[in-house]
């Protein structure tokens, strides 16, 4: 079965262009150019992935994000015009996995895609021989073949990128790793000093899983050198 892609963009040239680049690579795409009727359909279809523009018209990328967000867990790449830190941060913020910034090259844009469907659909990014079974840790617990967090025994929705950095440092519990390591193992990319990229994930992170954000159980920081997981409580 093809995995599927919905693209939500008000660019119909553009939109040709990705439907046809993303058909030659065996994915099945559905467009939408508005984010009023992008989010009925993200929301009515289950998608591999969801490829966004930030400016749309009847509803802006953002609040189709964090509407999508309140349900769904599904990779979401965001497209922006504008080369501003500032939309970058936001939408890393409200959930987005990643983000490419126009123009960008359709070589580069099918890489993307293909590493966040990679990732959501291979346990956290490792095969399906090397799944390990459930992780716990105190009053949380990691099972990796599902993606399912739970924190006092209550599922928490995580993003396909914000469950792969917790896997990665959880199932490498008490190692210390920069920010270069963690951006290669988890972004599968080359690290190119973007500190806000990870240190946004973390945040989220520790506000979805930690009993108190400000002073971190599990994601720690190491200051100087980056970050590690610590549970000494595990079972």
């Amino acid at each position: 079965m093809k995995q599927k892609i919905l693209v939500i963009d008000d660019d119909i040239d553009l939109c040709v262009l990705i439907k046809k680049y993303l058909q030659t690579e065996g994915y099945a795409v559905t467009i939408k150019h508005n984010g009023a009727d992008g989010l009925t359909e993200s929301l009515a279809t289950s998608y591999q992935l969801v490829v966004l523009d930030v400016m749309l018209p009847q509803k802006n990328g953002f609040d189709v994000l964090t509407d999508l967000r309140k349900t769904s867990s599904v990779p979401v790449l965001m497209l922006t015009a504008k080369d501003s830190e500032i939309d970058k941060v936001l939408g890393l913020r409200l959930g987005a996995d990643d983000y490419l910034t126009k123009p960008f090259s359709m070589n580069e844009f099918v890489a993307r895609v293909q590493s966040l469907i990679r990732r959501y659909t291979s346990f956290g990014g490792e095969n399906v021989a090397e799944a390990v079974s459930m992780l716990t840790f105190d009053n949380l617990s990691i099972t990796p073949d599902t993606r399912e967090v739970l924190v006092y025994g209550v599922p928490v929705e995580l993003t396909a990128k914000e469950f792969d950095l917790l896997y990665f440092l959880a199932k490498n519990n008490g190692k210390v790793f920069t920010k270069k390591q963690i951006y290669h193992a988890v972004w599968k990319d080359e690290y190119a000093f973007d500190d806000n990229n990870i240190m946004v994930h973390i945040r989220r992170l520790r506000k979805k899983i930690e009993p108190n954000p400000e002073q971190p159980q599990f994601i720690q920081t190491v200051w100087g050198v980056g970050y590690k997981f610590d549970g000494r409580n595990s079972i």
